[in-house]
């Protein structure tokens, strides 16, 4: 009785995730198996057939594995660091905080922070220019476009990193290091045969994750691109927001079916790779 009573705990969170995860999916899905006149039809696949949808996807996937790469490169160098600090120390307890904040400091706020820290008119353009006279915008103000997402996004990709991946490092065990210099192994052998294999799936799980959250944001990039739809969710957006009809809005459905593929997979990868991870962290 006491077990059936505690699945009753569950019901809240379950109707939460219901109502605001799983009916708005199957909704916003669905919609891209309806046409114009509310009858079933597979024509809004057709959207793929615009090379520019394609172009999309491929810069939604080449912004997400750059951000994804530099931030598990330089997370991992975060975490690594973070092990040479006392465990309840000021100093770790500071880092576990502004990790904790930074990696959901997103959207319109982080998009606000960084037009007015380095956009066009910006303090530190006018700084660089006014006194070292360099122009951090000579060739264009690229914050605006596609390449000025990689900073924003590495904002709260390198803290999300710091999260997932610190407890993996931590988990090293020191007796490891030590029956191996014990063996006559050096240092480097010890990462090669050792370390890195045990950390190899966290850190490439931690890293498609990083891929995912890039891969889905929306806020962050709607606020800085104002013009065109470089990326997925901002095409979904066009397809809402287009002037020529429910014909084009039902499209919207179909390329977030393609989002939904793409993240299945990905997140697939990384329920498998933190199962395997899982074996060095009992």
């Amino acid at each position: 009785m006491k077990r059936k009573l505690s699945w009753l705990g569950l019901v809240p969170f379950t109707v939460y995730i219901f109502a605001f995860l799983v009916v708005p999916t199957l909704l916003a899905v669905g919609s891209g198996f309806v046409d114009a006149a509310g009858g079933f039809t597979w024509g809004n696949f057709s959207v793929y057939e615009n090379p520019v949808v394609w172009r999309t996807f491929g810069s939604s996937t080449l912004i997400s594995m750059v951000t994804a790469v530099i931030g598990a490169v330089v997370g991992a160098l975060v975490c690594w660091a973070l092990t040479g600090v006392q465990p309840g120390g000021p100093i770790r307890r500071a880092m576990d905080a502004a990790a904790s904040v930074l990696a959901q400091f997103g959207g319109v706020m982080l998009a606000f922070a960084f037009i007015a820290t380095m956009g066009a008119q910006s303090i530190l353009r006018i700084w660089l220019r006014d006194t070292w006279g360099v122009d951090i915008y000579a060739e264009g103000v690229w914050l605006y476009e596609l390449p000025g997402l990689v900073l924003p996004y590495l904002y709260f990709q390198i803290p999300l990193m710091v999260i997932t991946f610190l407890p993996a490092i931590e988990r090293l065990r020191p007796q490891w290091a030590e029956s191996s210099a014990t063996l006559g192994a050096t240092r480097w052998q010890y990462w090669r045969y050792v370390g890195f294999p045990v950390l190899a799936p966290s850190f490439l799980g931690a890293l498609l994750l990083l891929f995912a959250n890039s891969f889905s944001s929306y806020a962050t990039a709607a606020a800085l691109i104002s013009q065109g739809a470089q990326i997925v969710p901002l095409q979904i957006r066009a397809a809402l927001i287009g002037e020529t009809g429910a014909s084009v809005a039902n499209t919207a459905g179909v390329l977030a079916l393609g989002m939904i593929i793409v993240m299945a997979v990905v997140m697939s990868l990384y329920s498998l790779l933190m199962r395997r991870a899982a074996r060095w962290q009992q």
